[in-house]
C-alpha cells in the first residue's frame, strides 16, 4: 500500500461492525467514513465468523466508455461507492491482467486514479471478480469493489439483483434495486 487515504473500505467497515458486535455485543451500528455514514446489521455470527447487511448509499453509475492504453483499448463502465470503480466485463481472467488493471488505474482519465475491477458474468444472479485497488494493487476481497461490480452489472442488463459475487477471498452477495 502507498500509504494514501481512500474514501471508505467497504470490509473495513464490516471489520470495525464484527469487532463492536463481538466486543460491545452489538447488533447494529453506525460507522462514519469518509463516505458518510454506512449501517451494519448483525445478520449472523458463529464463534469469530460475522455477516452483515451494510447500507452502501445509492451508487453513481455512468455510462459505458472506452478508454486507450499503450497497446489495447478497453471499455468500463464507471461506478462510485463513495470511491471511484472503473468496472470492465472480461470473458476470462487472463495471464498478467494486474499490468493492465493498474495502466487503468493510473490512465489520464482518472485524475485522481481508480479502483479496477474485472468480472466475469457467469450467471443471472452470480458474477467472478478481480480487485485493482487504487494505492494497493491486486486485493482477494473488496467490499466496494463488489458493490461497484454488482451495480455495473445490474445496471448493464448482465444480471439481476440479488447478485452473488465470487472473489479469491470469498463471496458477497449485493442487493441494488434501481
Amino acid at each position: 500500500a502507498d500509504g494514501s487515504e481512500a474514501e471508505i473500505s467497504g470490509n473495513g467497515t464490516r471489520c470495525v461492525a464484527a469487532f463492536l458486535a463481538a466486543e460491545q455485543g452489538k447488533s447494529q451500528v453506525a460507522i462514519r467514513t469518509g463516505a458518510g455514514v454506512k449501517t451494519c446489521r448483525l445478520v449472523s455470527s458463529e464463534a469469530q465468523r460475522f455477516t452483515f447487511e451494510m447500507n452502501m448509499g445509492e451508487p453513481q453509475v455512468g455510462d459505458e466508455f472506452s478508454i486507450k492504453l499503450a497497446s489495447s483499448e478497453v471499455k468500463g463502465v464507471p461506478v462510485s461507492m463513495g470511491n471511484p470503480h472503473f468496472v470492465v466485463f472480461v470473458p476470462e481472467f487472463f495471464p498478467g491482467w494486474q499490468a493492465e488493471a493498474a495502466e487503468i488505474g493510473r490512465h489520464h482519465d482518472f485524475k485522481y486514479g481508480i479502483n479496477v475491477e474485472l468480472v466475469i458474468t457467469t450467471k443471472k444472479d452470480h458474477i467472478q471478480t478481480r480487485f485493482f485497488e487504487r494505492g494497493v494493487g491486486e486485493t482477494r476481497s473488496s467490499g466496494t469493489g463488489s458493490c461497484a461490480s454488482a451495480v455495473a452489472a445490474i445496471a448493464a442488463g448482465k444480471c439481476q439483483s440479488p447478485l452473488t459475487v465470487e472473489a479469491e477471498g470469498g463471496a458477497q452477495i449485493v442487493r441494488w434495486e434501481r
